[in-house]
């Protein structure tokens, strides 16, 4: 199931102090904030990548699609200082030096 462009503009809203891009891929959409992908939606669903130093928010592991990597699921994505510092910390995860 394809996600719509609805949900993915409410997430680009709720994040947008952090100017977010972002890019169509196959029906979904994945997210990046200067250039670092850190997540996207997939059926309607905000999904983060998994990094050390997002683990302490207790967020649900689920697939993106069939055969992929688990992502963490982002469900309360009605707060929108929540939503950023999760990104940050998402990106400090993966931002290698």
């Amino acid at each position: 199931m394809a996600s719509s462009k609805n949900y993915r503009d409410f997430v680009l809203e709720q994040l947008s102090n952090l100017k977010p891009t972002t890019k169509p891929m196959m029906g979904e959409f994945l997210i990046y904030v200067n250039g670092i992908y850190f997540g996207g939606v997939y059926d309607d669903r905000f999904l983060v990548k998994m990094t050390k130093t997002n683990e302490k928010y207790n967020l649900l592991k689920m697939l993106p699609y069939d055969n992929a990597k688990p992502m963490y699921l982002v469900e309360n994505i009605d707060d929108k200082d929540y939503l950023e510092n999760l990104v940050l910390d998402t990106i400090k995860g993966l931002y290698k030096l």
